[in-house]
């Protein structure tokens, strides 16, 4: 089996070091890639903590990759070698329940395989993500990268990028429609950048007066204090569409009490319970609470186009790998604007 630099975890308290990983031997239909760039998520750093309660060390993250396609499988017919592609948070799905065969395969049936922290179908054990050199990924699941865009900033379209996208697009978000954004982060800048491209008055939601010169730069319209009840009461009941981001259980009715009737809000960020949400919210005026993952890889691979067509990448900072622990405090202390990735050059040295 290949082997393979990487950083990884051994611990939930332990730092991320390098180490050395099997990659396996290549299959018909898979594809080998060197690992140009890989962001960082804060899905990362919540996995290499065992927030969740699921890790599995020693644990590689990584699932914001973007590459050079080094060697092809005897069936494989999308790539060539040399062309630049990406993986993004799945590796793998059963491609033949009902969610699979509609493109969804974040959400199959008989589980997705992500990048890293997944059961290993071919090495055992678990999967290992983009904190490394190279990978191998089935043709199914790698991605084509537009030519003309920056690929260092193209990393977290491949997370972020899609987490944002999608709700977006389902909630058929058009021009002429009053969207907001609530929080400025990783996520919340891109969808402010694609909220503007599909040509809806994008509303940046925050609490700091601090954020609205930046989301204005990003393509805000104009900027919402969500602490200033007056300025929260003059927009009630006036939005099409409410993109939440925020990480972190919050009180969401303020923010429900913004929708028009018949509107939805979407969750993206805070994957823990919501409490005391009032029902007169909802109820009143028929509001909708939803809730939204990253999307399959056909709207990924659509993401990534219409992305080429607009031209939006992240807004990023780049770090050499022996810096992920000090980037990883500095995403818990929300000391980034707004995406890490990393230059997976200085580990092959």
């Amino acid at each position: 089996m290949p082997q393979v630099k990487a950083y990884a975890a051994a611990a939930s308290d332990a730092d991320l070091k390098e180490i050395s990983i099997e990659r396996r031997d290549l299959h018909d239909n898979d594809v080998k890639i060197d690992i140009l760039y890989c962001g960082v998520c804060h899905s990362d750093i919540h996995a290499k903590l065992n927030d969740w309660g699921n890790a599995k060390y020693p644990i590689v993250p990584g699932h914001e990759i973007i590459g050079k396609v080094t060697q092809i499988g005897s069936n494989v017919s999308k790539y060539n070698l040399g062309d630049l592609v990406g993986v993004g948070c799945m590796v793998d799905s059963c491609q033949t329940c009902s969610a699979c065969e509609e493109d969804m395969e974040m959400w199959c049936e008989n589980g997705s395989t992500s990048a890293y922290n997944s059961k290993d179908k071919f090495l055992g054990g678990h999967t290992l993500g983009g904190y490394s050199t190279a990978i191998v990924v089935r043709e199914e699941f790698v991605l084509s990268i537009p030519q003309n865009l920056d690929i260092k900033a193209v990393a977290p379209l491949l997370c972020a990028g899609i987490t944002t996208y999608s709700p977006l697009k389902h909630w058929k978000v058009k021009k002429g429609d009053k969207v907001g954004i609530v929080g400025l982060g990783g996520l919340g800048h891109m969808g402010i950048k694609f909220a503007a491209a599909m040509g809806a008055e994008t509303v940046m939601i925050t609490t700091s007066e601090e954020k609205a010169k930046d989301a204005k730069r990003l393509g805000a319209n104009s900027v919402i204090i969500s602490k200033d009840s007056e300025q929260m009461k003059a927009h009630a009941n006036s939005f099409d569409f409410i993109l939440n981001t925020i990480p972190v259980g919050h009180d969401v009715n303020p923010y429900l009490a913004l929708l028009k009737r018949d509107t939805t809000m979407c969750l993206v960020g805070a994957i823990e319970p919501l409490e005391n949400i009032h029902g007169a919210n909802l109820i009143l005026r028929r509001k909708n609470l939803a809730g939204s993952l990253i999307g399959g890889i056909k709207e990924t691979q659509e993401m990534l186009d219409f992305c080429g067509k607009h031209d939006i990448v992240s807004d990023v900072e780049m770090i050499n790998m022996q810096e992920i622990n000090t980037a990883f405090a500095r995403v818990q202390g929300s000391d980034v604007k707004y995406r890490f990735v990393i230059d997976m050059e200085s580990l092959k040295n």
